[in-house]
């Protein structure tokens, strides 16, 4: 859907997989359509739903041998369990898998802050699937939602390819915001996040699913991890 989350992702897992030529590497199947109509709107009813077209993407996936498919973008995550009640492909889950991690890397985490697009906090995906966990998910207040979705979609955003200035500097202020009100690490829980934000950006854990999952899915693939 988004073309440079698209091409993050992929780079993610060639460059986390360990390979020393070409075909050391994933076979991986991409259909990237930015046509898909926005999921954000759809959450917040000022849109089309994008449903039918995630389940018409899924099968030309499945159609072309995909054995699991893996969508990086968090907002479409809300209409994935459509989508896979009508598909035989697996998903992974960019939500299950940064669980997954959260739990294994910061067992005494308790409050997590979420900076994604406003239909991702809306919909109240991360607080249903860390709430079980024990970890409370911090959201940002109105001000600094406008904030994050004017550093994503605004003039000058980064869907409009901009991944510093005015837009890194949004994400920053937001991420110190949710800091101060507790959060004991930050979820980049919109996959243009990690475009402008970093590990060593802040003086919490940085839980960043694209990463994770792109882990999991060399992981899943029967490949390995590179170790440098």
């Amino acid at each position: 859907m988004g073309p440079e989350a698209t091409a993050y992702f992929f780079n993610l897992i060639i460059n986390r997989t360990q390979a020393a030529r070409d075909q050391d590497h994933i076979r991986v199947i991409i259909d990237c359509n930015p046509k898909i109509p926005e999921r954000t709107a759809a959450i917040l009813g000022d849109g089309p739903s994008p449903a039918r077209q995630l389940l018409a993407g899924a099968r030309r996936l499945a159609g072309a041998g995909a054995d699991f498919i893996v969508v990086p973008c968090l907002t479409a995550h809300a209409f994935l369990p459509w989508v896979q009640a009508r598909i035989p492909v697996p998903f992974v889950s960019l939500l299950d898998e940064a669980l997954a991690h959260a739990g294994k890397t910061m067992p005494s985490l308790r409050r997590a802050g979420l900076v994604a697009s406003t239909g991702t906090v809306r919909s109240g995906l991360f607080a249903r699937a860390f709430g079980p966990a024990g970890v409370e998910v911090v959201v940002p207040s109105e001000a600094a939602q406008r904030r994050v979705m004017e550093a994503i979609y605004g003039e000058g955003g980064i869907k409009a390819g901009r991944t510093a200035g005015a837009p890194r500097t949004r994400i920053l202020e937001v991420c110190h915001g949710l800091i101060r009100r507790g959060a004991q690490a930050i979820i980049a829980g919109c996959t243009e996040i990690p475009l402008v934000l970093r590990d060593d950006d802040l003086p919490v854990p940085l839980i960043e699913p694209m990463r994770i999952a792109a882990e999991a899915s060399i992981l899943r693939a029967g490949y390995r991890l590179r170790q440098d």
